[in-house]
């Protein structure tokens, strides 16, 4: 049985593999991570307030604001009024946005599955099992 060390280095060497080829995914698209993570919780979320979209991406109001700034700049949100107070906005995916949002995601799912392609469906559905229980 593998000690804990290797155990902890088998799996960073594993996500630095798949961070690795993500930012190479993304490449084509000239988007980072941080906004592509963002994107994406609009995406799970629907429309957001900035402060609520910092809490899902576990960074600060202001970190929100200059990756929501860089998605507008692109048109990939919009900025709103909150339907519940005028005085407030909220922050959206257009229509570029989800369109970028789908083809990202099904190019990243691409890169995970070939990384993830020398295991056979039992050692997947086994991984996967132990992933969700790390997870919670």
């Amino acid at each position: 049985m593998e000690d804990e060390g290797s155990l902890a280095e088998a799996f960073w060497r594993v996500a630095r593999r798949l961070r690795h080829q993500s930012r190479e995914a993304l490449a084509p698209w000239g988007i980072s991570l941080s906004q592509l993570r963002a994107l994406e919780v609009l995406l799970r979320h629907g429309a957001l307030r900035s402060g609520e979209l910092a809490t899902h991406l576990r960074i600060t109001p202001r970190s929100a604001t200059e990756v929501v700034d860089a998605l507008v700049d692109r048109g990939l949100v919009e900025r709103r009024a909150d339907p519940a107070d005028r005085r407030a906005t909220q922050v959206a995916p257009t229509d570029d946005g989800v369109e970028l949002g789908r083809a990202v995601r099904s190019t990243r799912a691409a890169e995970a599955d070939r990384v993830f392609a020398t295991l056979d469906d039992a050692d997947r559905a086994e991984l996967a099992r132990l992933l969700a229980l790390l997870a919670d």
